[in-house]
């Protein structure tokens, strides 16, 4: 019994970890024949996993959703990635899920092995987060957006721009993008035929969704490339190109995705685009990084910086 019970909590556990499994496998995986994965199989939906299964060459088993959440099997790492993340989810910028990140915390550290929940507690103890000024976004919001995502259906909504004006907007919702601080909806915009960055704390959904669409091809092959540009220099009135004296892959360390682009020149070089709607903060910027650059646009920065470069120097004179 002992050993038929192990061999069913093993095979539930290769069922929740990829989901389609052809009975071979499950058999070898198992060191068992395929009669007996299949009565396993029977127990588990015995005990009222949903285990669905399809006949034939190509047929295998697949774990289905239920009625109710099952047991979940979970390995060491496993569990640790979900706790950290359910105390940082308890905390974060998504409200409404804190509350059920700390019951969920709770019901995960209790039965726990004690050499995790250790693990789990030297990381809590030795972890300091700092309060986020960012917006916090309704966690019911970002699930019915996600849902409009999968299932290609359109989003109409009300949105707030920077300057405070509102619109109504119907959009084919491709992507959500975290940046850390703030959350980003990528979406076709219907009224403006373009693709659009959206902040989704401020956007207010209209139920229901709309039509299904027929998927677009993205702006970006990668969807995060299209949101830096966008956040870093679409949305500001200047916007700047530097080639800073330095690798590509040193100046990376010191710009975060929303605040900069930087691109490869050489071994030795690289091109910095950022934004901003004043001149004084794109040459404090860039000049702060530390390292030797020269501004290429737009025209108003380049002669901003000379009339700076003035400005120090007249300010530290040279010794007699």
């Amino acid at each position: 019994m002992l050993e038929t019970s192990a061999r069913l909590l093993r095979l539930l556990s290769l069922l929740q970890v990829r989901r389609d499994w052809p009975g071979a496998d499950l058999a070898d995986r198992l060191g068992v024949d395929v009669r007996t994965v299949r009565r396993d199989v029977d127990k588990l939906r015995g005990l009222g996993y949903p285990v669905d299964s399809a006949p034939g060459v190509a047929g295998g088993y697949r774990l289905g959703a239920g009625a109710e959440m099952p047991p979940l099997l979970l390995d060491d790492e496993e569990a640790v990635a979900v706790a950290v993340g359910l105390r940082t989810a308890a905390g974060g910028t998504v409200s409404g899920i804190e509350e059920s990140s700390v019951r969920a915390l709770a019901k995960l550290l209790q039965v726990m092995p004690s050499r995790l929940r250790h693990r789990v507690d030297a990381l809590a103890s030795a972890t300091v987060t700092m309060a986020s000024n960012g917006p916090v976004v309704d966690a019911t919001v970002l699930s019915a957006i996600a849902a409009a995502c999968r299932a290609h259906e359109r989003l109409r909504f009300d949105y707030r721009a920077h300057d405070g004006s509102e619109s109504r907007r119907d959009a084919e919702p491709h992507r959500l993008v975290h940046t850390g601080v703030r959350w980003y909806l990528v979406a076709w915009d219907t009224g403006r035929a373009d693709w659009r960055n959206f902040r989704v704390d401020r956007m207010s959904v209209r139920p229901p969704a709309g039509p299904r669409f027929a998927p677009r091809q993205p702006p970006e092959e990668d969807i995060r490339d299209f949101v830096s540009w966008e956040v870093a220099l679409g949305q500001y009135r200047y916007r700047a190109r530097f080639t800073v004296r330095a690798p590509a892959q040193v100046v990376a360390q010191h710009i975060t995705p929303t605040s900069g682009l930087v691109e490869p020149l050489d071994e030795h070089s690289c091109t910095l685009r950022a934004g901003s709607h004043s001149l004084n903060g794109l040459a404090v910027y860039v000049s702060l990084l530390g390292f030797d650059f020269t501004v290429h646009e737009p025209p108003e920065l380049v002669e901003h910086v000379r009339l700076m470069a003035g400005r120090l120097r007249a300010a530290a004179p040279a010794p007699d």
